[in-house]
């Protein structure tokens, strides 16, 4: 069983059979198995209905939750682009450029720690986060608010499914959290395979799961029915091209490193992502980022946090050269290490990975209702 913690409780999650609820402190397994996927965890004061699923939908793919009213979730987290963007550095707010690679929207629901470095513990957590973020959404939470209030058909949806007399920018976070839950993908190649069809997965896949978990030891890091053990590990992944040539994303890291609280002389000298240093202000952290699932990876290239990688063979290879450097490879973990594969090992290991991922979900942007002006006298 892997466990991990909501934003204001603490959840269960048999990924592989069902959903459990507990009531006490506890910690992911680290060494769980691989497992088909179960259904994600739902926090209890967060519950599901059609309804609200579906202003959550909406809510995602509408940009007037930015600052200028021209960035969404959606924006960041293409459909047509595995649920994420296809850049190695995702969008930012207009006049900016993200600095981080932008992850998949599908599975996250089973994640207990959301972004590169788990600054967010929930998708209710998570999306205020990026909404309101300097490089990202941009938000002030009254002006979202406002723009709330003056497209009727919100108020009208925001009452039913809430309460709200007038929407509240909170619910609208727990709306798209409850979209995005159902943004799942459980009948892969591999689920299949697990749940008993054992011709669902190819001959190379079936010597590539092999090796993924004994002489590749993916699993170390990769396991579970996620595909991840939610850890923090500095892989020596290189440092990201873009920050070499491009003025705006140096402008945009310097305003990071800023924005995080590191020491002037970091400030004025580092030159690769701390990831979870930023979080934990420990040394040893330089360099570490969570460790991301496999699952749907097949539509979510490029990969690593700086999009360092844009196919799974290359990302196979770095790992079978024993990983990478970059400015904190002081920090780099033990586990990554030469693997000696073959050329038909990688083949099978990518034929593998491939099978982690079912049909492509697509999904076209919903009509969004308009504005209108408040009712006159407004109650």
């Amino acid at each position: 069983m892997t466990t991990f913690k909501t934003k204001t409780i603490t959840i269960g999650l048999a990924l592989g059979v069902a959903v459990v609820t507990l009531t006490g402190p506890v910690q992911a397994d680290v060494n769980a198995p691989l497992a088909a996927l179960g259904p994600p965890p739902i926090p209890l004061d967060n519950k599901q209905t059609p309804e609200k699923i579906e202003l959550g939908k909406l809510l995602f793919f509408d940009t007037r939750l930015s600052g200028d009213a021209s960035v969404a979730c959606s924006t960041c987290h293409e459909p047509k682009q595995g649920w994420g963007f296809s850049g190695d550095i995702s969008r930012g707010y207009p006049g900016t450029i993200h600095w981080r690679n932008s992850q998949t929207v599908v599975n996250s629901a089973y994640y207990g720690k959301l972004f590169w470095a788990g600054s967010a513990k929930s998708l209710e957590g998570q999306a205020p986060s990026a909404a309101r973020g300097g490089v990202a959404g941009n938000l002030e939470r009254d002006i979202g608010t406002a723009r709330l209030a003056f497209i009727p058909e919100y108020r009208k949806r925001f009452k039913d499914v809430f309460g709200d007399e007038w929407p509240k920018i909170k619910n609208a976070w727990r709306a798209i959290a409850a979209f995005e839950r159902t943004m799942v993908q459980t009948d892969t190649p591999f689920d299949k395979y697990m749940k008993g069809d054992k011709s669902a997965l190819s001959e190379e896949a079936v010597r590539g799961k092999g090796i993924f978990e004994g002489k590749a030891n993916c699993i170390e890091c990769h396991n579970g029915a996620l595909f991840s053990d939610q850890q923090y590990y500095n892989l020596g992944v290189p440092r990201a091209e873009t920050w070499l040539d491009n003025g705006l994303a140096q402008i945009t890291f310097r305003f990071e490193q800023y924005a995080k609280g590191v020491t002037q002389k970091m400030y004025r000298s580092i030159k690769d992502d701390a990831g979870f240093y930023y979080r934990t202000k420990q040394v040893d952290d330089k360099g570490k980022f969570r460790t991301p699932s496999l699952r749907y990876t097949l539509y979510t290239a490029p990969y690593m946090h700086n999009g360092t990688f844009f196919d799974l063979q290359e990302v196979v290879e770095f790992y079978n050269e024993g990983g990478g450097t970059n400015e904190f490879s002081a920090n780099k973990t033990d586990l990554i290490k030469p693997l000696n594969l073959s050329e038909d090992e990688i083949t099978d290991l990518v034929a593998f990975l491939e099978s982690l991922s079912g049909d492509e979900i697509k999904m076209s942007s919903p009509k969004l209702p308009p504005y209108a002006p408040l009712p006159n006298p407004v109650k």
